[in-house]
């Protein structure tokens, strides 16, 4: 008898190409867990979030459907390993969605504290689309539709996790059948969970420009990397320099594999006698080492579009067939199955 398998549930929003923060926050975790062979692992593109903010331009969302599906096939997402599907196509969500809405507060959805934040960073004011606030509820839909008990996420989304485990408990409870699943989430190493902008901002974001992004040839990142900030104090190369804070170093704790090297460069750094240039260069030695096989990848996969899209249509139909059956006993359990 072979012991039954983990359940995955992750995604992203179709908002654009996918950059080094997504990587390593979630990307490679999602790569490790697949590799292991013990996790039923559905990946979802999460194009009917991503409207909740962008439902004036479809267009954005389409033409980023492409690019996200390119990244995750890229980074050694395996559509034989893993279930690859886009949110729109599996109607069950949707229900699923309005089902647990009777179950969860408007006043509980504004005290979601990655909702409270998002809204505040988006300056919706009190023009926060409704689709938008309750975007954990169909969060929740994602997760509790394929049974998902193990979801690979950065650590801003555990309140995400948590209003899950509230709506699968109540739904359980009030309806006395066992039938949801509680999700735990699955965290980057600790200093992995968020790496800062090139420019130092605390976030990577496509908005503020300071991205390195899985699709960049070498040039460009070559040029990125050498507008990176680093250490205001640090002016001549004699000086000594400050590693804590500064965003070369940073990025060197989590990309560089020498990390003896790196010890010696930090030691040298901080004493006086290493200059800015010296150490992006070798920033950029480690970055393009890391980005260049996932880069060629996603080339590849590029030039044969067709069969991406087969992917993302084999994947959504066997995504319909799990969400259904979970979707026909959540009825069942309500009893609104009136017809059979």
């Amino acid at each position: 008898m072979t012991e039954k398998k983990h359940v995955i549930l992750t995604g992203d929003r179709p908002t654009g190409k996918l950059h080094i923060g997504h990587y390593v926050g979630s990307l490679k975790n999602r790569v490790a867990l697949q590799n292991t062979g013990k996790y039923d692992t559905y990946i979802m593109i999460a194009d009917q979030q991503a409207l909740t903010d962008n439902a004036r331009d479809p267009e954005k969302i389409r033409r980023s459907l492409h690019e996200v599906a390119l990244d995750y096939l890229a980074v050694g997402i395996d559509p034989k390993q893993s279930t690859i599907f886009v949110q729109s196509q599996i109607p069950a969500l949707s229900e699923l969605t309005m089902h647990y809405l009777n179950l969860v507060t408007v006043s509980r959805l504004k005290r979601n504290p990655t909702v409270k934040t998002e809204i505040q960073q988006k300056k919706f004011g009190e023009s926060v689309p409704a689709g938008f606030l309750i975007y954990p509820v169909s969060q929740a839909a994602d997760i509790t539709a394929f049974k998902a008990d193990t979801v690979p996420v950065g650590d801003d989304q555990e309140p995400m996790l948590e209003q899950t485990r509230e709506i699968v408990r109540t739904f359980n409870r009030i309806y006395q059948q066992d039938i949801l699943v509680e999700p735990e989430g699955v965290f980057p190493p600790k200093g992995e969970g968020r790496i800062p902008g090139l420019d130092g901002n605390a976030k990577m974001s496509k908005s503020l420009g300071n991205a390195i992004y899985l699709s960049d040839d070498e040039d460009t990142i070559q040029k990125k990397v050498m507008s990176m900030y680093t250490d205001p104090t640090h002016i001549k190369v004699s000086d000594p320099g400050h590693v804590e804070g500064n965003t070369v170093f940073t990025y060197l704790d989590i990309f560089d594999p020498d990390k003896e090297q790196e010890a010696k460069l930090k030691e040298q750094y901080q004493a006086g006698g290493l200059g800015d240039v010296k150490i992006k260069r070798y920033l950029n030695d480690v970055l393009q080492a890391e980005l260049k096989p996932i880069r060629e990848r996603r080339e590849q996969y590029a030039a044969n579009i067709d069969y991406v899209d087969q992917i993302l249509q084999e994947g959504s139909a066997r995504a319909n067939e799990v969400a259904n059956q979970t979707l026909k006993e959540v009825r069942d359990a309500i009893g609104i199955n009136y017809f059979g």
